[in-house]
């Protein structure tokens, strides 16, 4: 589902500032190297990541789902000098690529790459976390939110994507459609949390943007 029309889509991101050398050359790579290149945050979702964190300026970011490092590059330009992203991914064959262009882009001592399961690593993260992004497998949305709002700072953010799923969460849901079903929970989780304020915005695909009180 087209949320807007093309020629209003290309209007905004020809009101946006451009992608940077590093972030065109990865944008190329992953669409003509990876599969499901669809996935990768792409410039305008970017420039929103990116200015969210340099408005924050966060000591602490989580990113749950690496694919190509697109996104996590975004948000480390707004970490200061101290500051350290974590970055989860299931996947262990695209680290190289990542790892590459983190390097290219000068965060490699500032960006930590985790391989595994995020239900299983974030139990065992002690962090104090100022601003999370979950861009991963959508069915564990709620399991990652009920395993962060702890971790996050009063004052600090979790940003989900997906969340409007091409507009299946408006749709009849199907019995068998496991991540509309899970996408509707976190929607529904973050909207009735008392601890959280929260904005759901028709970016791309929706994002759920929530602060903790």
């Amino acid at each position: 589902m087209e949320f807007i029309s093309k020629e209003l889509d290309r209007y905004c991101n020809d009101h946006t500032s451009s992608e940077c050398e590093i972030l065109s050359a990865l944008n190329h790579e992953t669409h003509t190297s990876v599969l499901n290149p669809r996935m990768i945050s792409g410039n305008l979702q970017g420039q929103f990541l990116t200015m969210i964190s340099r408005m924050l300026q966060p000591k602490c970011i989580l990113e749950i789902g690496t694919y190509t490092g697109y996104s996590a590059i975004c948000l480390a330009k707004g970490l200061p000098a101290s500051g350290v992203l974590h970055t989860i991914d299931v996947n262990e064959e695209l680290e190289d690529m990542t790892t590459r262009y983190f390097k290219k882009a000068g965060f490699e001592h500032q960006i930590v790459q985790h391989i595994g399961d995020a239900s299983l690593v974030i139990p065992n993260m002690d962090l104090e976390l100022d601003l999370v992004f979950i861009d991963a497998d959508k069915k564990n949305y709620p399991i990652y939110f009920d395993l962060l709002v702890d971790k996050i700072k009063p004052g600090g953010w979790i940003i989900a994507d997906n969340v409007l799923w091409s507009g299946k969460v408006i749709e009849e849901l199907d019995s068998s459609d496991k991540s509309t079903k899970a996408l509707l929970e976190y929607n529904k989780k973050v909207q009735d949390h008392p601890g959280v304020e929260n904005l759901l915005l028709p970016l791309r695909d929706g994002l759920m943007i929530c602060r903790k009180i």
